[in-house]
C-alpha cells in the first residue's frame, strides 16, 4: 500500500509538472504535443513486449523443454491469481530476468541461461514471483503512463528552449516568454531533468512494490532477498549487454556500476531491497 500511494503521488507530481510547463504555451501547441506523445507511447504499450523479446533474442520455452520451470511459473501464477504467462529464455550467461506484457492476459516472463545456472530452485522461485508481481500490478501500464507524461514535458521543454534560442516571444503581451533568454534555457533544462528524475523514482517505487508482492506470492521473501544478492554479484562479474532503454525491465539493473548518480538509477539499491524483504519475511512468519 505504501509503495502504491508513493506511485500515485509521483504520477500526480509528474502531471502537475506537465501542467506547469503547459501553462507557458497555448492550447494548440500543448494538445499537439500531448496527442503525439500519447500515440507514440500507445504504440509502445501494445508492441513493446514483442520488440523487447526480439531485441534480446529471447525464444519461447515449451513445457517439454523445461517442465520444472513451467511448473514453477504455473504454481506461482495460481497463487498470484493471474493467467499463466508465456515463458521465454535468453541464451545469455549474465544472470537476469524480466517480465513484460501490457496486461495479465498477455504476460511474458523471460529468464537468462545464466540465472538458471546461478540460482537454486528456491531462489529462482522468488525471482519468478517478483516478475509475476510486475504483471499482476500492471507495471507496464504504469510505466507507459509515466513515459507519456514525461515525453510531453520533455517535448514542451524542447519547444520552449528552441523558441528562446530563435528569439521568439520577447514581448510578454504577445504571449512570449517573460523569463528572458537565459531563464528560458534554464527552465527547459530543469524541466527535462525533473521529468526524468520523477519517472525513475516511479520505476524504483514499482520495484519495491514488486519485491513485496512477489514475497507474498511465494510466501518466501527470504529466497528473493538471497537471489537479489547473488544476482548483484552476478551482473558485476558477467556484464549484460542490455540497452539503457530496456534496463528498467530487468530484476537487477544490468548496467549496475555504470551509473554516476543513484538518482539516475531505475532500480533501488540491492541491500535496501534485501533488508525490506527480510523485514517482510519476519512479519509473515
Amino acid at each position: 500500500m505504501k509503495n502504491q500511494i508513493k506511485t500515485i503521488m509521483l504520477l500526480g507530481l509528474l502531471s502537475g509538472f506537465m501542467l506547469l510547463i503547459a501553462s507557458r504555451f497555448g492550447p494548440t501547441v500543448f494538445w499537439g504535443v500531448a496527442i503525439f506523445a500519447v500515440l507514440m507511447n500507445g504504440v509502445m504499450y501494445f508492441f513493446s513486449d514483442k520488440m523487447v523479446l526480439m531485441l534480446h533474442r529471447a525464444k519461447e520455452i515449451s513445457p517439454e523443454e523445461d517442465p520444472a520451470l513451467h511448473r514453477m511459473v504455473e504454481e506461482l501464477s495460481q497463487r498470484a491469481g493471474i493467467p499463466k504467462p508465456k515463458v521465454y529464455g535468453m541464451d545469455d550467461p549474465a544472470p537476469n530476468a524480466f517480465a513484460t506484457g501490457r496486461n495479465p492476459a498477455n504476460g511474458v516472463v523471460a529468464v537468462t541461461s545464466g540465472i538458471r545456472r546461478l540460482l537454486t530452485d528456491r531462489e529462482l522461485r522468488g525471482v519468478i514471483a517478483h516478475e509475476l508481481a510486475h504483471i499482476k500490478n500492471r507495471d507496464i501500464l504504469v510505466a507507459t503512463i509515466a513515459a507519456a507524461i514525461a515525453a510531453i514535458i520533455t517535448n514542451l521543454a524542447n519547444i520552449f528552449q528552441w523558441s528562446a534560442l530563435l528569439g521568439g516571444g520577447d514581448d510578454e503581451e504577445e504571449g512570449g516568454n517573460p523569463l528572458g533568454f537565459m531563464g528560458a534555457i534554464l527552465f527547459s533544462i530543469i524541466a527535462g531533468i525533473g521529468a526524468m528524475l520523477i519517472q525513475m523514482a516511479i520505476s524504483r517505487s514499482r520495484e519495491y512494490l514488486a519485491d513485496e508482492t512477489g514475497g507474498r506470492i511465494s510466501g518466501d521473501p527470504e529466497a528473493l532477498a538471497l537471489a537479489l544478492e547473488k544476482l548483484e554479484m552476478g551482473v558485476h562479474a558477467i556484464p549484460h549487454e542490455a540497452a539503457p532503454a530496456t534496463a528498467s525491465l530487468f530484476i537487477v539493473n544490468p548496467l549496475s556500476g555504470r551509473s554516476l548518480l543513484e538518482w539516475f538509477s531505475t532500480h533501488p539499491p540491492i541491500p535496501e531491497r534485501a533488508r525490506r524483504l527480510r523485514e517482510l519475511a519476519a512479519a509473515i512468519r
